[in-house]
């Protein structure tokens, strides 16, 4: 017998000594467990998730400070604790460790030499950074590639090879793919046409049906796959560049020939939990190496911060009340904001032997370097902190007259280096000036000097008489406009000329436009080492502002080309201006991994995720915070990691699939209360967006009964204004008018609606399957109601769990305004007319109206526009199904299936004539 027959198997681990340990008997069971997660309405950001239980702490295990207890010491503050039930099929749990994969070995039916079908479904973040491999027959090491299929940073490749070592491979962009979906790789070795093809699909699962990604990858040659002795993987652990893969595996194949003989099957779903070797319907032989066969489902992951222990009166019972959060309340805590992005970006260069960031405060007289060993900059006539103005930078200093700098440089034994800085020159000298110079040793050149004046930008080497060994002077009128009055980086630095000498050059390049400029010259000899950095400044520079001087070790290898060896300072001198909010996100993500797991639903696809001003100075939540408000989609804890965030993107919550379909009248499965909403709580009707630091947009709804207009015409003005971090000032209006969409949506809102799966139970593995932002219906709905399907998105919910009972109460908002068109799709993909109205009264029978349209566009008729009947209009509240339409003019007639939606009455003359579904756009 199963749940709710039988009690419900609740399971409750806390990470003791870094290892899972079930506390489950330890949990009293006459208070339920609560979890929360997500927030209130769309009106509020996603709280904290939060598991409330109580533990059984008569003999003080969980006293964190008694020495008794057999945790003494391994439990504490932020312990991590999660809690899971069991669902309704196995899975392969792979940790994202090197050594976590399924096995079987090498076999005759596995060696595939020809055409090749492999197909794998999975529950993964699918656009995580880096190279993961789903499956494969694939050893780097001993060249004994075969071929495999891997995720890629948000794409999947399919990869091969002809003779163990040298490899083939096509590859996709996916599409914006739920979290358990199926991808599928097919290689044709002889097309037919004299070469070969390789495509790639998805599926929502392995039944299909399959989804072509892009065109078919063609090239001419004929292809072959190499016979290797290794074995098939599943999370091949012998791919070089490539990192685990974490989540889960429900199934995979492999077939011989596309369709082909199936030679291995690993399907997870029917193993028993713990299994650890097992044969698949192809007679391949499994086992596991740091992985596990499981079918629980995490509600909850968390932290337990404070471990209170209370007792009653006679001290027979005592207790601990649990309440643990998700990570985003610690992280809350901290105010540390991250360093600007310049200031992260430019250590991470591994070349990197000298750096002076230059944003120390104003009363600073030296400036810092976080290099170790690395004296500080030396400075005279120099204001530090005084401009801000540089998205990639938190402040930088300004240039005195007369100013000074001087930057000592350990000395290495590399040939070939780099030299770069940040720059704003107010004014072009009319006559030359010295812009910077460089002490170099263990070469003939001992000074490299930049120049610049009106007549154009000199680079300069010297000898150590301060004679000039050659020179080169870049005096295009474009190159020498773009040297000044603007935030710019400036390079000095050398390479290998081939032939005992070597070549200097002096490159600039506008920030802002990404035009870049160099001038570059040569002189016999090798090219040393950096000592020393140095500035003299006067009048013809006053006002300059600066920061941001590296000196990296380039190694002469680099050879004879034009950019500079090292690129570390692109992107983060702007801040990352421009960068999509998917794009920051996996960045930030990727920069902080250690701290915090953050994973993006969504793809960069057209358009893109909006694209965010500069990154400044700021906690890493409030960024992350910043990017998703921008974009408009739902940021929020994920139950199934530890300390893991999810970023679920605004074009993931359009037209969505319904994922929870209730029916009123079945027992259990809509239990009370349900009680719409007729209220002003998410009421928006003008709505300014503002560019930080630049331009706003506005937008207003005139008319209607939710417009700025007095009562009774509309409600009166609700205005709301914010902020936001935004690249252009085509931006903000858009934004504006989208926002007002979402504030004017004239439907009723249901603040919460509950599932009571202990009466409803065949419910449970379409909940355990809902995160937030997934879309639920309500049909079949009582007399008192509007008829029709309550059509509702879930933002956040409270969950019970008890031994006989489990309930969700979903906090939603309407999916209506996420309903948006889609060129030439049948529903979607129609515009509504400028007003139409009924010409003439109808009966609750009538399947006969005629309608006039003002001022047009007239309706499509049947005799031209056959194919695209019928479609849904809505009069009156009452839906209708036009089947027909006659007259070509702004007169015309429909013929109509009434009552579409359960609702039958008459109309009277002049009632509007709406589109049921019209094309409305997206952001």
């Amino acid at each position: 017998m199963a749940f709710p027959q039988t009690p419900l198997d609740v399971r409750t681990e806390l990470q003791i000594g870094g290892v899972w340990t079930d506390v489950t008997a330890d949990v009293y069971t006459r208070d339920p467990i609560t979890i929360t997660r997500g927030s209130a309405d769309e009106a509020t950001s996603s709280e904290p998730s939060s598991c409330s239980l109580t533990l059984n702490n008569r003999a003080g295990k969980y006293s964190p400070r008694n020495p008794m207890s057999p945790y003494y010491g391994a439990i504490g503050r932020n312990t991590p604790i999660r809690v899971s039930v069991p669902g309704p099929e196995s899975y392969l749990q792979l940790q994202g460790a090197p050594g976590s994969y399924a096995r079987t070995p090498d076999a005759a039916a596995l060696d595939i030499t020809g055409d090749l079908d492999l197909r794998v479904e999975a529950t993964v973040d699918w656009y995580s950074t880096g190279n993961r491999p789903l499956i494969g027959k694939y050893v780097t090491a001993t060249s004994q590639r075969s071929y495999m299929l891997r995720l890629e940073s948000g794409w999947i490749s399919l990869w091969w090879s002809t003779n163990g070592a040298a490899t083939l491979f096509a590859s996709q962009p996916l599409p914006a793919l739920p979290r358990r979906a199926a991808v599928r790789g097919t290689l044709d070795v002889d097309n037919g046409a004299g070469g070969w093809t390789a495509t790639l699909y998805w599926a929502e699962s392995m039944d299909g049906p399959w989804t072509q990604l892009g065109i078919p990858f063609t090239q001419a040659g004929t292809t072959s796959i190499f016979n290797s002795t290794s074995p098939l993987d599943i999370a091949p652990p012998g791919v070089v560049n490539s990192s685990s893969l974490p989540g889960r595996v429900h199934r995979a194949e492999v077939r011989a020939g596309i369709n082909g003989t199936v030679v291995a099957s690993p399907d997870l779903r029917t193993q028993t939990p713990g299994t650890t070797s097992w044969a698949d319907s192809a007679g391949r032989t499994w086992t596991l190496t740091g992985a596990e066969i499981s079918s629980r489902q995490y509600r909850f992951y968390g932290e337990v911060s404070s471990w209170p222990s209370r007792w009653d009166v006679s001290g027979r019972d005592v207790w601990v009340p649990v309440d643990a959060s998700g990570p985003t309340r610690r992280m809350g805590q901290g105010k540390k904001a991250l360093d600007s992005t310049l200031r992260r970006r430019i250590p991470s260069d591994p070349s990197l032997i000298a750096y002076w960031p230059m944003e120390d405060d104003s009363e600073a007289t030296v400036a810092y370097s976080p290099v170790p060993g690395v004296a500080p900059l030396e400075l005279t006539g120099v204001e530090l902190g005084a401009d801000d103005s540089l998205g990639g930078a938190s402040t930088v200093a300004k240039v005195g007259s007369p100013a000074t700098l001087r930057g000592r440089v350990p000395r290495t034994a590399t040939q070939g280096w780099q030299v770069e800085w940040v720059y704003n020159l107010p004014v072009l000298p009319a006559l030359q000036t010295e812009i910077m110079r460089v002490s170099v040793a263990g070469s003939a050149m001992r000074t490299a000097v930049v120049y610049a004046s009106t007549s154009g930008i000199r680079i300069e080497a010297q000898d150590s008489a301060g004679d000039v060994l050659n020179f080169a002077v870049y005096n295009a009128p474009q190159a020498i406009a773009d040297f000044w009055g603007r935030w710019n980086r400036l390079a000095i630095y050398t390479s290998d000329n081939g032939g005992g000498s070597t070549r200097l050059y002096a490159s600039w390049r506008d920030i802002a436009a990404n035009s870049r400029y160099y001038a570059t010259t040569n002189f016999a000899g090798v090219q040393g080492a950096v000592t020393e950095v140095n500035g003299a400044w006067g009048s013809a520079t006053a006002d300059m502002l600066i920061g941001h001087i590296a000196v990296f070790n380039i190694p002469a290898a680099t050879g004879a080309s034009s950019p500079p060896g090292s690129g570390i300072f692109a992107g983060a001198d702007d801040g990352f201006n421009g960068e999509t909010a998917l794009a920051r996100l996996t960045r930030l993500a990727a920069e902080e991994a250690t701290q915090v797991s953050l994973s993006v639903r969504g793809e960069d696809a057209l358009p893109p995720s909006e694209r965010l001003g500069p990154q400044r100075p700021a906690v890493f939540l409030d960024l992350v915070e910043e990017a998703a408000d921008t974009d408009g989609g739902i940021l929020y804890e994920r139950r199934d990691v530890l300390g893991a965030l999810e970023y679920r993107d605004r074009q993931s919550l359009y037209n969505q699939p319904v994922a929870l379909a209730l029916d009123y009248l079945a027992p259990g499965e809509v239990p009370p209360p349900l009680e719409p909403t007729e209220d002003d709580q998410k009421l928006r009707n003008d709505v300014t967006v503002s560019r930080i630091g630049g331009s706003s947009g506005r937008s207003v709804l005139e008319s209607g009964p939710l417009s700025v207009q007095p009562p009774p015409a509309g409600v009166g003005p609700y205005d709301e204004s914010l902020s936001l971090s935004l690249y252009s000032d085509t931006q903000p209006e858009p934004i504006a008018q989208w926002r007002r969409h979402l504030g004017t949506w004239d439907e009723a809102r249901y603040p919460v609606i509950s599932v009571w799966l202990h009466a409803a139970p065949h419910l449970i593995p379409a909940v355990l399957g809902m995160d937030i932002g997934d879309r639920l219906t309500i049909t079949r709905l009582p007399s008192w109601l509007p008829p029709g399907l309550i059509d509702q998105l879930m933002r956040g919910y409270t969950e019970t769990l008890g031994m006989y009972d489990w309930s969700l109460a979903m906090n939603c908002s309407p999916a209506g305004p996420w309903t948006v068109g889609v060129v030439e799709d049948r529903v979607l993909g129609r515009p509504d007319t400028g007003g139409c109205t009924l010409t003439s009264g109808i009966t609750a029978t009538a399947t006969s109206v005629a309608v006039t349209s003002s001022p047009g566009p007239r309706w499509i008729d049947s005799t031209a526009f056959g194919a695209m009947f019928p479609f849904d209009v809505t009069v009156g509240g009452e839906v209708m199904r036009v089947t027909a339409c006659t007259g070509t003019g702004l007169a015309q007639t429909f013929t109509v299936t009434r009552s579409i939606n359960g609702i039958t009455k008459t109309h009277a003359t002049g009632a509007p004539v709406k589109l049921t579904y019209p094309m409305r756009a997206a952001l």
